[in-house]
């Protein structure tokens, strides 16, 4: 098995999900008994989030590629960042990186094409949402993205920070996404909802909307054990 490397931290409650996902993923799919090893490199959220709220994305590329060149020092045969919005830096990481990083973004957008997906709702951290992150994506694979206006970028935004990231869900948040979602879905025809932040599962569950989700965390969790089982390094 490959050792795989996790940027976590951003946030604490999806990195732990990370874990436990890789952990059972492997082991559901390895008939060897075996547990997977792994890296995790914890990383300051509040830091993170100044820098891109303050647009110092050099500053951010610094600290990611910081964490990612902790992990390949630990033996990672390559790393994953266990969250969407430092995703807005991913190429140049990908450019500097030591070693192969698999994209939360790529694993989603390749999942939605084998679908089927033709048009799809993306929400997420304001950040994600108005960088185009997932829309340019989304449009390489021939699938049209529907963003929420920016009043609902908002309230989307401000569940996700501090509720959602600190691992609690509301039941009043819970309505409120799932009603922004259910009108976007409505208005556009949309055939799936992009879950564009690790934290949004906490809360939409699979049955919440009637329509495909794209839960990009599991997705990821599925692409990074795909790579722990894929040939090892000789």
């Amino acid at each position: 098995m490959k050792k795989a490397g996790i940027i976590g931290g951003v946030g604490p409650a999806s990195t732990l999900d990370y874990y436990g996902g890789i952990i059972s993923g492997v082991r559901e799919k390895s008939n060897s008994g075996d547990y997977p090893r792994l890296v995790i490199d914890s990383v300051n959220m509040a830091e993170m989030i100044g820098y891109i709220s303050e647009n110092k994305l050099d500053k951010l590329i610094g600290l990611l590629t910081g964490s990612i060149d902790h992990l390949a020092a630990a033996g990672a045969d390559f790393a994953a960042i266990a969250s969407n919005t430092p995703h807005i830096v991913f190429e140049r990481l990908n450019e500097r990186s030591k070693i192969p990083l698999i994209s939360i973004v790529d694993a989603t957008c390749q999942y939605a094409a084998q679908a089927g997906c033709r048009r799809a709702v993306v929400l997420g951290t304001r950040f994600t949402m108005r960088s185009g992150l997932y829309s340019g994506a989304l449009e390489r694979y021939g699938i049209e993205a529907v963003l929420p206006d920016e009043r609902m970028q908002n309230q989307v935004h401000g569940i996700i920070f501090p509720n959602l990231e600190d691992g609690i869900v509301l039941p009043e948040d819970k309505a409120k996404l799932i009603e922004i979602s259910g009108k976007l879905i409505s208005s556009s025809k949309a055939d799936a909802l992009v879950l564009g932040c690790t934290e949004l599962p906490l809360a939409i569950k699979p049955g919440d909307i009637d329509t495909m989700l794209l839960d990009t965390m599991r997705i990821h969790i599925e692409a990074i054990v795909r790579e722990i089982l894929s040939e090892a390094k000789s």
